[in-house]
């Protein structure tokens, strides 16, 4: 099957500065492709590229198999959703959403058709004749959506398009900017600097730091197998850890922190010798917390504690425990079964996590 998307060692300089380094990847028809990447990795040049609004220094992009690169911006199978959405406040829904058509010249019978079924599609019939600023953050984001689905582009290209909107509407849009994908079976390439957007919406991912591909895989590879030291600690959260390989075990090395614990780890086929410099990375979910140390024991790595800080955010809260041994603090989250509610500062715990969920990689990789 032809990919809707594909960008063949793209790269782009600006003077001495590289910007875009040969980057290669594709996007299958009808999927949901997302670039996650702090602010300045290159995830907007890659964008502007894709819509023509750059030209690469070299590469080639292909839409639908055919190569776009003499293409003006106008003229290609694409479009774009912008942060700020960029509607016309003196045109209704309709109009603004009937406007690439009346470029177009589609007569004003079609237009009109078109434009009922788009609102249908989704979920606003009633809106046409409304101004753009008597709609909400939500109902905006899915006009400036419609505006560019009535035109049927091979690929719809999203720019942070939820970074304006507050956050419990973000965490609303992202759901139905997932279902208003899946409903229009259009490929979407969105970019974003927000893990959860690309985590929730995306069926592939690719992490991009300073100009390059990280990693590329589903949300659950990116989380629970990262390739990187960089993928480990900017998706999602983790607690991070320096030191030495004291022990190379087939695949499970038992690593020793700076601060003096000693923990073992999962390398995931990494080759790790002994005495080599070493990072290890364990997100705060995957480690267990007790009051009991018996309950703790079958795991590769626990320690007793004392708890320094309690966070409170709802289904998200976490505690900082410091290492008795090592005086680190360490952070895990807290269950949400109630048993845990009456723990307070100073009181000592036990925690344990295993050897799998500790990725380890040689230090410097990042």
């Amino acid at each position: 099957m032809t990919p809707d998307l594909q960008c063949i060692d793209l790269t782009k300089r600006f003077g001495d500065t590289t910007a875009v380094s040969d980057v290669s990847f594709s996007v299958p028809p009808g999927s949901f492709f997302s670039i996650l990447g702090p602010s300045g990795c290159g995830k907007t040049t890659i964008m502007r590229m894709i819509a023509g609004f750059l030209a690469p220094t070299s590469g080639d992009i292909l839409i639908k198999g055919k190569s776009v690169l003499d293409v003006a911006p106008n003229k290609r199978p694409v479009n774009m959703v912008f942060q700020h959405l960029a509607l016309f406040p003196m045109m209704n829904v309709a109009d603004n959403i009937g406007y690439g058509l009346r470029r177009a010249g589609l007569p004003k019978r079609d237009i009109t058709r078109k434009v009922g079924e788009v609102l249908e599609r989704i979920g606003l019939p009633e809106i046409g004749r409304r101004r753009v600023d008597e709609l909400s953050g939500g109902q905006k984001q899915r006009v400036a959506i419609a505006r560019c689905m009535v035109l049927e582009p091979d690929v719809l290209l999203l720019d942070e398009p939820l970074g304006a909107l507050d956050l419990k509407l973000r965490e609303r849009m992202k759901i139905e900017l997932k279902a208003l994908q899946a409903d229009f079976d259009t490929t979407f390439v969105y970019i974003t600097h927000d893990q959860s957007e690309a985590l929730v919406m995306s069926d592939q991912i690719a992490v991009m730091n300073q100009g390059c591909f990280e990693q590329m895989g589903t949300a659950r590879d990116l989380y629970y197998r990262p390739e990187t030291p960089f993928v480990a600690g900017f998706v999602g959260d983790s607690n991070r850890w320096s030191g030495r390989i004291e022990r190379s075990d087939g695949g499970a090395p038992e690593l020793r922190t700076d601060s003096g614990l000693l923990i073992r780890g999962n390398a995931q086929g990494r080759a790790l010798g002994d005495g080599q410099s070493a990072d290890i990375f364990v997100r705060p979910e995957a480690i267990r917390l007790s009051r009991n140390e018996t309950e703790l024991t079958s795991l590769d790595n626990h320690l007793k504690g004392r708890v320094t800080s309690l966070l409170f955010n709802a289904a998200a809260s976490r505690v900082l425990v410091r290492d008795e041994g090592s005086a680190g603090e360490i952070e895990v989250a807290l269950p949400q079964s109630g048993e845990f509610d009456d723990l307070a500062k100073g009181d000592v715990v036990h925690i344990g996590w295993s050897g799998e969920q500790a990725n380890c990689f040689a230090a410097g990789a990042e």
